[in-house]
């Protein structure tokens, strides 16, 4: 039986423990972009954190401050961009 670790490249990997560690990321998102359900997604933390770094982790995404699943999350929130977040006009980056 294939696990996630052995599935997913070592870069792939990074991206969807990055998205878990994100608050604002919900496992939903990780779900549409990788097919990990939430279960998939502890399992991989599991395996690749330090134990300890998974229990804050775990700790936290069900204290209430996370808002990982999109049934905590406010409803006016259709997507994840910061308020102070600048839009990029034509694809292009202004240069400094």
């Amino acid at each position: 039986m294939a696990t996630a670790s052995n599935t997913f490249t070592e870069r792939e990997l990074d991206r969807i423990i990055e998205m878990a560690w994100e608050d604002r990321t919900p496992f939903e998102a990780i779900l549409f972009q990788f097919g990990l359900p939430e279960k998939e997604v502890i399992k991989v933390m599991r395996t690749n954190l330090k134990e300890s770094s998974f229990k804050r982790w775990r700790k936290r995404v069900n204290s209430g401050v996370s808002q990982k699943h999109l049934k905590k999350r406010n409803q006016d929130i259709t997507r994840f961009k910061c308020s102070r977040q600048k839009a990029i006009s034509g694809n292009k980056i202004s240069k400094r």
